[in-house]
C-alpha cells in the first residue's frame, strides 16, 4: 500500500506524463476509466498554464491570434513544465521556444516582442531595491574607480533588437490604434525597461548609453564599460552618465573588483601553451 506521500508523487506523475498506468488502483473513476479521470486534471492544468502564458504575452497572444497561441502554448508545456508554483515565474524560455519553433518562420520579430513582454513581467514582480546614496561614489578612491562593479536595480532590464518591438507592442495595446502600422524596416530598438511607482515603463537609448547601461547590468568593470561606450560615442561623458544614474536611482550596490595578479596571469599562459 502506498504512502499518502508516494501517492501525491505517483499522481503528479500521472498527470504529467498524461498516463494513469502507475496511479490507477488508487483512481476512484466515479464512472469514467482511471485515464478519463486523470485526463480532468491534465485538462485543468494545461487551461491553467495556457492562461498564465497569455496573461504574459498579451501581444504575442494577439499578433498571432489565440487559436495559434493555443497551439504554440501547447507544444511550449508539453516541453516545458513549471519549476515552481509561481505562475507569474512561468514562461521565461517561451521567447526562446518561439525563436526555434517553425510555425513561427514568418513572424522573426515575435520572438523579441515575448523578450519584451518577459522583462516587463519580471520588472513588475521583482523586488525593490533601495538605491545608494550618491556619497558611496565620491568615497571611491580615484585609483579603484575603473574597477567599480554595481548592481543596477532589480526591476530594470536592457533589451536590444533589430525590430522596432517597442512601437509593435504599443500599437497592440488595447487602447492603441486598431489602424495602426509598424513599419518594420524602420530599425532596431535599444530599451531600458524597469518599475518605477509601481508602473513598467520602457524607454528608447542611444547605443553608447545602452552599452554603457546593460554593461554594468552584467557585472562589467567601470573602465572597461566606459571603453565600450566610448567606441560608439567618441563623446560619451563618464560624468554625466553616472550623474544620471544615481538621479534616476538605477544604482543598487557598488564593489571595486581585485586587481588582476600578475604572477596568476603568467602562470595561466605558461599553463595553457
Amino acid at each position: 500500500m502506498p504512502t499518502l506521500p508516494e501517492l501525491q508523487s505517483g499522481f503528479a506523475r500521472a498527470i504529467l506524463r498524461e498516463d494513469a498506468s502507475e496511479v490507477a488502483t488508487a483512481v476512484q473513476g466515479d464512472g469514467l476509466t482511471p485515464d478519463a479521470r486523470v485526463r480532468i486534471y491534465w485538462n485543468h492544468v494545461y487551461s491553467s498554464l495556457t492562461e498564465a502564458l497569455e496573461a504574459t504575452f498579451p501581444v504575442v497572444c494577439r499578433l498571432v491570434d489565440r487559436r495559434f497561441f493555443g497551439f504554440a502554448a501547447d507544444r511550449y508545456i508539453h516541453g516545458h513544465l513549471p519549476a515552481g508554483p509561481c505562475l507569474f515565474e512561468y514562461g521565461a524560455t517561451f521567447p526562446d521556444f518561439l525563436a526555434s519553433f517553425p510555425p513561427c518562420v514568418d513572424y522573426p520579430y515575435l520572438a523579441d516582442v515575448a523578450r519584451l513582454e518577459w522583462v516587463m513581467n519580471v520588472a513588475m514582480h521583482a523586488e525593490d531595491a533601495a538605491p545608494i546614496a550618491p556619497h558611496r561614489l565620491g568615497a571611491v578612491p580615484p585609483d579603484d574607480i575603473g574597477r567599480l562593479v554595481f548592481r543596477m536595480d532589480s526591476t530594470a532590464s536592457w533589451l536590444a533588437s533589430p525590430w522596432p518591438i517597442d512601437r509593435i507592442w504599443q500599437v497592440n495595446q488595447p487602447e492603441g490604434d486598431a489602424g495602426a502600422t509598424v513599419d518594420l524596416a524602420a530599425g532596431g530598438a535599444r530599451l531600458e525597461i524597469r518599475r518605477r511607482d509601481d508602473v513598467v515603463t520602457m524607454r528608447r537609448l542611444d547605443d553608447a548609453s545602452f552599452v554603457f547601461r546593460s554593461g554594468l547590468a552584467r557585472g562589467g568593470a567601470l573602465e572597461a564599460v566606459m571603453a565600450g561606450a566610448m567606441a560608439l560615442d567618441p563623446n560619451f561623458d563618464l560624468t554625466t552618465a553616472l550623474r544620471s544614474l544615481l538621479e534616476e536611482a538605477l544604482i543598487a550596490g557598488v564593489t571595486i573588483a581585485p586587481q588582476p595578479d600578475p604572477d596568476v596571469e603568467m602562470g595561466d599562459e605558461e599553463g595553457a601553451r
